[in-house]
Formats: C-alpha cells, structure tokens, sequence
C-alpha cells in the first residue's frame, strides 16, 4: 500500500534554475537518506549530472519552440510513501521506478529516490517538466493527483502488496503515519471515557470531571474543552459518533430515564490509520455499517460491488475460463511476461547508456589524439601541458576507459549500427509491454475481485494470522 501526492516544482525568487534544481536533487540523493546513495534509480539521465541534463532539455525546448515562459513549473515531485515494514527499500525503489514510467509514459527523464530515515519507507520521484523529445511539457491535468493514486494502487498490487480502497468523491481519508502518536482529539475521547468510567450524573457533572484532568471549558453556543499543550479549543461536535455533546446529552438523558445502562459508555470510533488488511477492490459492507458510515455511504459501496461482480462474471465469460486455477494461472503468466519485458526494458536502456558513453569516449579521444601526440613529442612540457590541459586531460580520461574496457572495443560506426538495433528491440518490447500490462492490470484486477468473493483474501489472512501467533 503507498499513499501518493503529486507536487509541482517552481523556481524560488533570488534564486537560479540551475540553483533550485540542484537543491531538491540534492535533497533527494541525501546519502544519509538513501544509504549513501545505495536506493536511486534513473531513466535517461544521470544522476550525476541530471541537474544539467534537465537544463539542457529545457533549452532546447526553447529553441525548438521559441517560448520563455516566466514562473513555469521546472519540476514535478511523486512523493510515495509505503506501509511501515510491508516493503524493502529495493522493491521501493523498483515500485517507484516503473510508477513514473507508466506516469510519464517514458516521455521524461527522471530519478527515483529511496528514503529510509523514516519508520516509513517512501520514495520521492522528480520528473522533469520538459519531454525527452524537446518540444513540449508535462501538463498536469484535472484529478492528476487521483489517476497517480489508482496508478500506485495497480502497481502495488501486481506486485502483491496491500492497496488504498477506493472512496466517494465526497469523502475524506486522514493518514497518520506511526511515530505521530494520538493527536489532541484522540486524547479528548479517551479522557471522556475515563470521566464517564467514573458515572457522572448529567453533562454538566462530566464537565466536571474533565476540568479535574486540567481540561479548560468555554461555554457558548458550542461547548468546546481545550487541555494541556493545546493553542486551539475543540469543540464536541468534532469528535465524531458517540462523543458529541448532542450524543453524551442523549446518553444522560437515557440513564434519567432508565432506559440505558449507566455502565455503557460511548462506544470510540475508529482514529485514522494505515488500514492493515481491508485494502481490497472490493468494500466490505458490513465494516461499513458497524462504522456507522451514513445510508448514502452504505448505498455507493454496495452499488460499487456490484458493479465488479458483474465484471469479473463477465470477464469470465469472454476468455473462456471454467475454474479458478485458469484464473490464477492466465494471471501468473501475463504477470511473468510482464516482469520479463520489464527487465528486458531495462537491459536495452542500460546498454544504449553504454553505447552512448563509448561513443563519446571514442570523440573524445579522437579529437584530442593529436594534441597528445604533440604533448609526448614535446617532452611532457609542463608549459603546453598548461596551455591544453583540458585537451590532454580529456584524452587521458578516454584512455583510461578503453584500459578497463573487457572485450574489443567496437568502431564508432559498429557502435551506431548497435545503438540503433537495440533502440528498435526497445521500441518493440514497450509496445508490447502496453498491451500485457493492460491484460495482467485485467486478470489481477478480476482475480483481486473473485478473491473477496470467495473469501480467499481472508482465508489466506487467517493462516498468516495462525503462523505469526505461533
């Protein structure tokens, strides 16, 4: 499970472009972060030299377009933050690498860095706004923030990790990560209960009982109570079901009356959280009700899980498939398949980076040959070493990189031939990378579904649940 958030970057005043990129790249790599840099990944730049690889990108955009826009987004940051101790720091890493492929489309470059300083592993990713290809940028379109979210959720779940269930556009979900702590609210209830535990007879008498524990009261239209190391008071009203001061009026009211025990307090709702095993395609009504949701809420989970049962009986239908094994099976080897071109991917960009190295070795120690030449001749000069230090230098460099090269070192011109026909494998294993990521996305999706239907999810939880308790 990763929560996501999609941030863009612009220049600071005072400050170059130069200077601004640098400072979030160098945030990124921290060594101190990433384990002295063991945890980053890139496509189509260096990380090394991305700062001036993204300034060189938007100068040519600027030529090839004619546009100097003042105040423009330099940058995007993926920030994606994973469940504490479901992941390690290399699938992290992995995960958050093809999230900004299939995000980006591999039309930008950009660096995945892996943070471990935190109880929570999390990734941040910066993209640069301007495409590989020079000639436009990165729009960031209406609900981008949304469609990043379902993208990370695939992703973790193709790669069997628990994923965010999907929620109405109208509702709110808070993430506290663990080492927070309870926040103000939950103290609030938790010193409710304990003022209740003691059998107040009215409101008034629990208020009592809370100024007792060093709460403040400030009576008006809304009671609101504020404690120790608090700057704002909180109303009741804010501290869900059960905890209102409508709901604790009615519960006074029912033991006058003698229609409620005095004994039952007010039962706590749930705090926000990292959800531990619920995070499935498919909603579970029943927690839903016991939450006290809301009729309305209640009525969009259920027309939801209809709606994906009848998908996955129908997916059934038109491939073909008579048992679940088929199911898993057809799900197994589409997710091989897409694993394989994934790596496949990544040897052909590996290799171009390496072709195009030598190929620029190779410029390099060519156009610096004769003044070597001349260095050699000259005795080693210290004064024309002086005078074409870089050139000699250069040519030293390039060298070197033929001395540690293993094997024959191809012609420029083989090297281009090469460069080309791994280019064009590339091309070829991305397109049908596309269509089998988009038939796996549809059989774990189907089997994600047929899972909760048949209570498998749960069965498989269970026998988790035996082997930890043992």
């Amino acid at each position: 499970m990763a929560a996501t958030r999609l941030i863009s970057l612009h220049m600071n005043k005072g400050r170059t472009l130069a200077k601004c990129l640098k400072d979030r790249t160098d945030y990124e790599m921290n060594p101190d972060k990433t384990e002295k840099g063991k945890y980053i990944s890139s496509y189509a730049c260096d990380p090394k030299t991305v700062v001036e690889e993204f300034l060189l990108s938007k100068r040519e955009y600027e030529q090839k377009t004619g546009k100097h826009p003042k105040n423009d987004v330099i940058a995007y940051q993926i920030r994606q933050s994973f469940k504490p101790g479901e992941i390690t720091p290399e699938k992290a890493n992995k995960i958050g690498y093809e999230t900004a492929m299939r995000f980006t489309k591999g039309d930008h470059a950009f660096m995945v860095s892996t943070h471990t300083d935190k109880a929570h592993i999390h990734n941040h990713i910066i993209f640069n706004s301007t495409a590989l290809s020079g000639d436009r940028k990165f729009k960031d379109f209406l609900l981008s923030g949304m469609a990043l979210g379902r993208l990370s959720n695939l992703i973790c779940m193709e790669n069997g990790l628990s994923v965010i269930a999907p929620q109405p556009y109208h509702s709110k979900t808070t993430y506290i990560h663990e080492e927070r702590g309870p926040t103000f609210r939950d103290k609030l209830r938790e010193s409710i209960d304990v003022a209740l535990s003691k059998r107040p007879g009215s409101f008034d008498d629990l208020l009592s009982e809370l100024s007792k524990q060093g709460y403040e009261i400030k009576r008006g239209k809304h009671i609101s109570v504020r404690g120790n190391g608090q700057q704002r008071f909180i109303r009741f009203r804010s501290l869900g079901d059960g905890y209102t001061e409508i709901d604790l009026q009615k519960k006074f009211e029912g033991i006058e009356k003698g229609t409620v025990p005095k004994e039952e307090a007010p039962k706590k709702t749930e705090k926000p959280f990292y959800r531990d095993d619920k995070f499935d395609l498919l909603l579970n009504i029943q927690d839903i009700i016991a939450q006290g949701k809301g009729p309305g809420y209640e009525m969009w989970a259920k027309k939801f899980n209809v709606k994906n049962v009848m998908k996955a009986i129908l997916f059934f239908q038109e491939k073909g498939l008579r048992t679940y094994d088929e199911l898993e099976k057809m799900a197994g080897d589409a997710s091989d398949r897409f694993s394989k071109l994934s790596d496949d991917i990544k040897g052909y960009e590996k290799r171009l980076k390496e072709i195009d190295s030598l190929r620029d070795t190779i410029k390099d120690y060519s156009r610096t040959k004769e003044i070597y030449q001349q260095y050699r001749q000259s005795g080693y000069s210290r004064k024309f070493f002086e005078e074409h230090k870089d050139d000699i230098m250069t040519h030293k460099a390039a060298k070197d990189v033929f001395d540690k090269h293993k094997g024959k070192i191809l012609s420029f011109k083989q090297l281009s031939a090469e460069y080309y026909e791994v280019l064009a494998k590339k091309r070829a294993a991305y397109a049908e990378y596309k269509e089998v990521r988009k038939d796996m996305q549809t059989y774990q999706t189907a089997k994600y579904d047929i899972d909760q239907i048949l209570g498998i999810g749960k069965e498989q939880e269970q026998n988790k649940n035996r082997e930890r308790s043992r």
